[in-house]
């Protein structure tokens, strides 16, 4: 066999230099002219293919599923069953080498990554990437564990121990919190007292020495089992706004992480972005903050950290800068009676980089409106552009008046929507039931929802209408076409349009019909597996799916913005490594079976 073997190329590249010369000593070279079928359905295959020289279509019937280029694996799958279940023809002239069955089944038994990259699902796949890196990302927030941050026991007092003791504990302990238990209350309960609290403790007048640390302890425990993600831990306390988490399950109280535990395995430093946020006093000051999202995300994807933790932090950081942003512009008294609500992939938490602005204003019922609303509004928007979030061009944004209203208003306006029925109505029903809120009063969207939920499974036919635009793509005049920038290139697939959202659809219209809360499109898979719509393998591999899509999209948009371009969601296949473009076969065929599920659910073949 020649020496030039592409041992980069996935799955070889997981190979052991033994394996490596199992594989050169097993190889072949075979020419195929151009028609020529390489394997036929119900073929037992002996060999391995990888192409050297030009192209091979996998067909499904008439169906072209898929076309392998230079460096293409196939049939894997098929020399595993000892079947093949599509055609391979040759769409021009091929050279491909051929490697033994028998070696193939040599390098499965004795190589678990090769075997899982070969032919496992997408999810299996994935994870077998993940631990080609290991020594990389177990430095990666997504392979940390809560419980590899504890130093040392809790330690403990009681609710009547004064304040002086507690100082002590501190000091001689070297810690800066104890837990707090109060044995006097039923039932029992444990609380946390920090150094930080200590300056209220002064401040209440009362000689320390005599003051219990009891009155000062907080009992609302945030608590995370010892195996919770470290990003899971630091998106907690964004959340709640606190420094410090408590490690228990059902065994008990392991200890207590703080924020410093987590940011010693962060690199990409949101904290200080957050905390920049919060202690801006100025848009300008905020517009600095703004600035440094982009550079974290790009460390995030290059540490391996997984895409929904990703999503989470992302969300996070955005949900405080806008919130920031609003109380800069909006007075209090608005900020209490109003909802500033997200939407889009930034109400799922989706969005990875700054695309479009896409936001509302619900106001309480009864509320009298500030005669500078429309001013106050148009400063918001004009904030998030200085930010870096461009205007939405179908000015889905608190500076259009018609996304802004009393409850009363939105749910009359939700109802039009839902009961309309024409493609403008629908899309903006899609677009408001990923609606998130970030700032002001949550319960005002709760109550324009929960009137949504109670007309929507009413109405099957306006199911089916709404769920038909996981279709908007395929005949090239969909409605949805609106919603997107159509790219152009006989090698530029559009991820958002091709995997992204009918997924993201699909599962909508899903949750819509199933008064599900949840806006994350990950979330409201888990939620339809427990209610028994998916199976818990097809759930998985949507939600991998999924994943995947966004990641691809994320790198492609990074790659854009330091060429100085626009994110256009478009992705150039030509460009894709073997194992991404296997992985994107893969993806796309789940999105696929998926939308046939749809079309059978909710009987679009006869809209």
């Amino acid at each position: 066999m020649p020496n030039a073997f592409n041992f980069s190329a996935s799955p070889f590249d997981s190979l052991t230099n033994q394996e490596q010369a199992l594989v050169r000593a097993r190889v072949d070279i075979a020419y195929f002219r151009e028609g020529d079928i390489i394997l036929d359905v119900g073929a037992a295959p002996e060999h391995l293919y990888v192409l050297i020289k030009g192209r091979v279509a996998q067909l499904d019937g008439e169906e072209t599923l898929h076309s392998y280029g230079p460096d293409d694996t196939f049939d894997g799958r098929g020399l595993v069953a000892g079947r093949t279940s599509h055609r391979f023809v040759a769409q021009e002239e091929v050279l491909a080498y051929q490697l033994a069955r028998d070696a193939v089944s040599s390098l499965i038994a004795s190589n678990a990554t090769f075997s899982a990259l070969l032919f496992s699902s997408l999810g299996d796949k994935l994870s077998a990437l993940s631990q080609r890196h290991s020594q990389h990302e177990m430095r990666s927030l997504t392979l940390s564990r809560l419980e590899d941050a504890l130093h040392g026991t809790p330690h403990y007092v009681d609710a009547a121990t004064d304040i002086v003791t507690v100082a002590q504990v501190f000091e001689r302990e070297r810690t800066s919190h104890v837990l707090v238990r109060d044995e006097s209350s039923t039932p029992p309960k444990l609380g946390i007292f920090s150094a930080s609290t200590l300056t209220r403790a002064i401040l209440d007048g009362t000689p320390l020495e005599r003051l219990p640390v009891g009155k000062f302890a907080a009992f609302n425990l945030i608590t995370l089992a010892p195996d919770a993600l470290m990003g899971d831990a630091l998106t907690t306390m964004l959340r709640h706004r606190i420094h410090r988490v408590v490690v228990a399950d059902a065994s008990g109280v392991y200890g207590v992480v703080e924020s410093l535990d987590i940011f010693s395995f962060l690199s990409n430093h949101s904290h200080l972005i957050i905390t920049r946020i919060d202690q801006a006093s100025d848009l300008d000051a905020l517009a600095e903050a703004a600035k440094q999202t982009p550079r974290m995300v790009q460390q995030l994807l290059a540490s391996g950290t997984d895409t929904s933790l990703m999503s989470a932090l992302v969300q996070e950081v955005n949900a405080r800068l806008f919130e920031r942003t609003w109380a800069l512009i909006a007075p209090q008294n608005l900020r209490e009676n109003s909802c500033l609500i997200v939407m889009g992939s930034e109400g799922r938490g989706e969005q990875l980089l700054k695309t479009d602005q896409d936001n509302a204003l619900i106001l309480r019922d009864g509320f009298v409106q500030p005669d500078d609303l429309p001013a106050l509004c148009e400063a918001f928007s004009q904030a998030l552009t200085r930010f870096g979030y461009p205007e939405c061009q179908g000015k889905i944004m608190v500076n259009n008046p018609a996304w802004r209203g009393s409850v009363q208003n939105w749910r009359e306006r939700t109802r039009g929507w839902l009961l309309g029925g024409t493609p403008e109505n629908l899309m903006n029903l899609a677009i408001f039931l990923d609606a998130h809120a970030v700032c002001g009063d949550s319960t005002l969207l709760d109550d324009v929802r929960t009137a949504l939920w109670q007309l929507a499974t009413d109405h099957a036919a306006t199911l089916s209408r709404f769920a038909a635009a996981i279709d908007a793509f395929g005949g090239g005049g969909g409605w949805w076409n609106r919603m997107f920038a159509l790219g152009e290139g006989d090698e530029l697939l559009h991820l958002k349009k091709e995997g992204i959202f009918p997924i993201v659809h699909g599962i909508r219209s899903l949750a819509l019909e199933r008064r599900i809360l949840s806006t994350r499109t990950v979330e409201r898979i888990e939620s339809l597996v427990r209610e028994g719509i998916f199976q818990r393998k097809q759930g998985d591999e949507i939600a991998h799916a999924l994943r995947f899509f966004i990641r691809l999209r994320l790198k492609a948009g990074l790659a854009e913005l330091e060429a100085g371009h626009p994110v256009s969601g478009l992705v150039d296949v030509k460009k894709l490594s073997t194992l991404e473009r296997d992985l994107l076969k893969d993806a796309l065929t789940i999105v696929k079976r998926f939308k046939v599920m749809l079309r059978h659910r909710y009987r679009l073949d006869v809209l």
